[in-house]
């Protein structure tokens, strides 16, 4: 027989000296429907259920937290023996952080994580996490650096190939080791003002491609050298104070004059000398 009891006012079911006590009250039955509000104020809530549904679009934690963004709060998992599962939010760092924690679900903050895997699906869309199988095959085919030209670089499907892209100087590189790019120049190089070598005294070589020339098509200024440079198989030319010849221009080989340096004589020079000499 079905039975509703009505009260006019707030109806307690208390046993013994209630909260304080230690006796309990028991509904025994298949279902219990509570039609309202079901409030439990209490500190420890156990929910002996094989499956738990819940209705609810959203899940609240943390709920009596009114500072801003100053406590840890996330979800424990039990895994025995071993240190807990933890998904939770660090307010220190003001990131989510997943792992595994000697922490206790009691505890008000957590003190260590060791940080685990997340197991995720290839990206389908820009927003998507990826994972590392895809950094390491496709994540990386264009990647945009911000830069007056707008550069780009591509690395390919095989990541050992960047290439810049851009209106003039580096045109592209390739990949040689784990920590070195020999850059390839294919274009132009313009704007620039020095060019340095980062070796002490050591050489700058230019070299051209095949049988061509290294064309100067402007004014070629030398510094004065304190003195002669070695003597070698090749033609030096260098400047130092003006000598007999009237350029202080000179050159050294140790294939001419013995190794000697000499010096390029001028139109004026040779003319009055030719004169000279008749």
């Amino acid at each position: 027989m079905a039975k509703t009891l009505r009260t006019s006012g707030d109806y307690t079911i208390k046993t013994g000296t209630g909260a304080a006590g230690s006796n309990t009250v028991f509904f025994d039955s298949k279902t219990t429907r509570v039609v309202g509000d079901l409030v439990v104020d209490g500190t420890r809530t156990e929910l002996n259920t094989t499956t738990m549904s819940i209705e609810d679009q959203f899940i609240e934690v943390n709920r009596g937290n009114s500072t801003a963004d100053s406590e840890d709060s996330g979800i424990f998992f039990n895994r025995g023996t071993s240190n807990h599962g933890l998904l939770y939010w660090d307010a220190g760092d003001d990131e989510f952080q997943l792992g595994t924690s000697s922490n206790a679900p009691t505890v008000s903050a957590i003190t260590n994580i060791t940080l685990g895997n997340l197991a995720i699906a290839e990206p389908a869309q820009s927003d998507h996490a990826t994972t590392k199988n895809y950094v390491d095959t496709t994540a990386a085919s264009t990647i945009r650096i911000v830069g007056d030209d707008s550069s780009v670089i591509n690395l390919g499907g095989s990541a050992d190939t960047l290439q810049l892209l851009g209106g003039e100087n580096i045109s592209n590189t390739s990949v040689v080791g784990v920590d070195s790019i020999t850059f390839n120049l294919n274009h132009d190089l313009t704007a620039i003002t020095s060019i340095t070598s980062d070796t002490s005294n050591g050489n700058l070589t230019l070299v051209t491609n095949g049988t061509g020339d290294v064309v100067i098509n402007d004014t070629l200024t030398w510094s004065a050298a304190a003195s002669d440079p070695a003597a070698g198989s090749v033609t030096k030319i260098y400047n130092k104070t003006v000598g007999g010849g009237g350029t202080g221009v000179f050159f050294i080989n140790s294939a001419v004059n013995s190794g000697a340096a000499g010096e390029l004589i001028s139109k004026k020079k040779a003319t009055a000398l030719a004169i000279a000499l008749g």
